[in-house]
């Protein structure tokens, strides 16, 4: 099951995107009921820790709403009259994945808007309004191998399709949401392969070319690692573990951990 998502390194960063409709990657799946359950959980406690906008988001959330609802993953009536907050907050209560809302400007991309319940660690807030750049400046090498082709990419996305990647990272909580101040479990050199969690980010990239913007999707999938001692895609996991480089390690939450989750994918103890 993890297989799919082993096709390159968390380390080796790539612009490489896949495409699909947008209704592939935004529309229902079978779990909408308890996906939408769970966002709308957390909106409801927290509403300012999961979502944040500038003034200058207006009309590209209008456009993004346009695009959800001409695609079907909307309701053809879905308002987008009001304050930009008021649509970015319906626009979270109805659509399964997280998202950001990007804003094309010369030379930069600049994050104006997003409904985020379902974090890895990180915290939207102190994210908006920055530029692409900063938003990964804390990733070890990020900028120096591809921030330019990534922000030369997101100035040149093509509009009517969705772009699609995905990111991997391990956890020691199968929570969705890892929000910092949730302070989940770190994982360390004493864990069990039974509390790993293989956690994925699909991503999705769709232009705005109305408002010259970007909307930036991230679905999520937790699977457990228990159960992958000795297969193949086991193996290959730890492989990639022993290989990752430490700045990348520590980044990831990995550097005490990965040679204990590496040993027991090879069937140690």
């Amino acid at each position: 099951m993890i297989a799919e998502f082993l096709t390159e390194a968390p380390y080796r960063f790539s612009i490489t995107f896949g495409r699909e409709k947008f209704e592939d990657f935004w529309g229902a799946t079978a779990e909408n009921e308890e996906i939408l359950a769970e966002r709308r959980k957390w909106l409801e406690a927290d509403e300012a820790r999961y979502l944040a906008v500038l003034p200058e988001a207006k009309e590209l959330l209008e456009e993004a709403a346009a695009i959800g609802m001409a695609s079907g993953t909307l309701a053809k009536d879905q308002s987008t009259a009001g304050p930009p907050a008021d649509l970015l907050r319906a626009l979270g209560q109805n659509w399964e994945p997280d998202f950001l809302v990007l804003r094309k400007e010369p030379q930069a991309v600049h994050l104006v808007a997003g409904c985020v319940c379902f974090p890895s660690s990180w915290s939207l807030d102190e994210k908006i309004g920055k530029p692409i750049e900063a938003i990964h400046e804390i990733v070890p090498a990020m900028n120096a191998t591809i921030g330019t082709q990534i922000r030369i990419f997101l100035e040149r996305i093509k509009p009517g399709v969705s772009w699609t990647r995905n990111n991997w990272g391990l956890s020691r909580s199968p929570e969705w949401n890892q929000h910092p101040t949730r302070n989940a479990p770190r994982l360390d050199e004493g864990v069990g392969l039974n509390e790993v969690f293989f956690r994925v980010e699909e991503q999705s990239l769709v232009a705005l070319p109305k408002c010259n913007g970007i909307l930036f999707g991230i679905r999520l999938k937790v699977i457990p690692l228990a159960g992958y001692e000795g297969s193949s895609e086991g193996l290959k996991l730890a492989e990639l573990l022993d290989t990752m480089p430490e700045p990348m390690a520590q980044y990831k939450g990995l550097s005490r951990a990965r040679r204990r989750i590496a040993q027991s994918l090879r069937g140690g103890k």
